[in-house]
């Protein structure tokens, strides 16, 4: 099984760069996750609540651990989430198109974490589901 098989498998998520702006793909992408029927919770200093979740200001926030993070900020605070990851040993990290610079793919490999770049989780959930 790829790398993104198994991710897609995990059941906790967070959404670093979820938003309640439905135009911006860190709405779209939680509401998919959402419908997947995955656990996930977003995470957004600036946003209280998205889809009736409660939105949390970062990952320490969270009241679990998730199995995995699907970034979807630019990518000088996506080198910030990846140390964040490595502090709470959060190991898996979806780097949403956008996210995933080399630089933040490259940071994210010396931490030793599981990678997916240059791949939508949207896209692949929905090739699942079909």
């Amino acid at each position: 099984m790829n790398t993104i098989d198994n991710m897609l498998q995990l059941k906790t998520w967070a959404v670093v760069g979820a938003t309640d702006n439905k135009e911006k793909f860190g709405y779209k992408i939680f509401k998919v996750m959402l419908e997947a029927g995955l656990e996930v919770y977003p995470i957004n200093t600036g946003v209280n609540e998205i889809l009736g979740r409660k939105c949390y200001p970062t990952l320490k926030d969270l009241p679990v651990k998730p199995d995995a993070v699907d970034i979807v900020v630019p990518p000088r605070v996506g080198e910030q989430i990846l140390r964040e990851c490595t502090e709470l040993g959060i190991t898996n990290v979806w780097l949403q198109p956008g996210a995933d610079t080399q630089p933040v793919i490259n940071l994210a490999k010396e931490l030793g974490l599981t990678v997916v770049d240059h791949a939508c989780i949207m896209v692949e959930l929905r090739k699942k589901e079909a």
